[in-house]
């Protein structure tokens, strides 16, 4: 009888210990889903255009800003995403940088945007635009602008350029080499 308290302690201390076991499949898809969600809420985040100008567009320092504003439902700028993201990676050394701005609907942004991005493995910075209010933000960007997009903006300190069209590579290249 005097040893059913001991036994009982053993067995108690025996269910306390920190064993540690293998993930199962079905938990490391969890854990690799997790790491996928944090990833892409880290990559594409929804800013309102103050947010937007604050951050990116009023930068006074050495490097040279591509500012690209598109849509997942724009075809033309589907077709010039690569040749912004070749520029970008060519130019990686050289203090250029590259922000996408999409201006697809906030609600897209877990259906198609991230999608879209995967799908088409884009490197660069994405952000999504969050502000309904586009007459009162589009002439902030460049009283030039229409509201038509695709649109870039190239500028670094004081000197700016926009531009309301499509590029190839050797367009924006050749434009780019104007900053550098």
């Amino acid at each position: 009888m005097k040893l059913l308290p001991v036994i009982l302690f053993i067995l108690l201390l025996q269910s306390c210990s920190d064993k540690k076991s293998e993930p199962t499949e079905v938990a490391m898809k969890e854990i690799i889903q997790d790491e996928e969600e944090i990833f892409n809420s880290k990559k594409v985040v929804s800013l309102n255009f103050e947010e937007l100008e604050q951050q990116y567009l009023q930068k006074k320092n050495d490097s040279i800003y591509i500012i690209n504003f598109w849509a997942t439902w724009c075809k033309p700028c589907i077709k010039e995403l690569p040749a912004f993201e070749k520029l970008a990676s060519n130019y990686s050394d050289k203090k250029v940088k590259l922000l996408l701005v999409s201006l697809d609907f906030p609600d897209k942004l877990e259906s198609q945007v991230i999608p879209f991005i995967e799908r088409n493995n884009i490197q660069s910075e994405v952000v999504l635009l969050d502000d309904a209010d586009a007459n009162s933000w589009i002439p902030k960007v460049s009283p030039q602008w229409s509201g038509a997009i695709p649109a870039t903006i190239i500028y670094k300190k004081d000197n700016r350029k926009f531009y309301e069209q499509s590029f190839t590579f050797e367009e924006l290249e050749a434009e780019l080499k104007t900053f550098l």
